[in-house]
């Protein structure tokens, strides 16, 4: 017999199949691409703002001023979340506040306000980076790659 074929379903199955169906709740998907749209570019507007202005005020070049601006939008954003609007943000934008940069800074610092309770070393250090060691080791990894393959068409030269 194959895998493949459906299990018939006994009618208390379909009944709460039907019953679950009414019940579910419909995601205005649209709506919240929109949204989430809206703000990341908002998002991303804020830090092109910031980026000018390290440009014009300290004389930074275009591949300089990236830095700064990215330790400026970590630092908004773990403070937006200490506070409590950042999370507010996110509710309302979903994808589109957790996609920028800030998204990590969110993530870092909403762990350690969740386990300060436990103390610094045990609760806050322990558990700060539970959710974005991932995101860091991710980046490791594929710079690790990308620079590696750069390095192997450099020395073919192809670049």
């Amino acid at each position: 017999m194959s895998n493949n074929k459906k299990k018939k379903l006994t009618p208390i199955q379909q009944e709460y199949q039907a019953f679950q169906e009414q019940r579910e709740v419909k995601r205005p998907v649209v709506k919240n691409c929109m949204k989430a749209f809206l703000v990341g570019g908002i998002i991303c507007l804020i830090g092109q703002l910031i980026q000018m202005f390290f440009i014009y005020n300290f004389d930074f070049t275009e591949k300089t001023a990236g830095n700064p601006t990215v330790a400026v939008m970590i630092f908004l954003s773990m403070l937006l979340t200490g506070f409590g609007v950042y999370d507010r943000l996110a509710q309302f934008a979903g994808a589109g506040s957790a996609v920028p940069v800030t998204g990590f800074g969110n993530a870092v610092i909403s762990a350690a306000i969740e386990h300060r309770t436990e103390g610094f070393v045990l609760g806050v250090g322990g558990n700060m980076f539970k959710l974005a060691g991932s995101v860091i080791m991710f980046g490791v990894f594929a710079a690790f790659v990308i620079a590696t393959i750069k390095t192997i068409l450099i020395q073919w030269g192809g670049l």
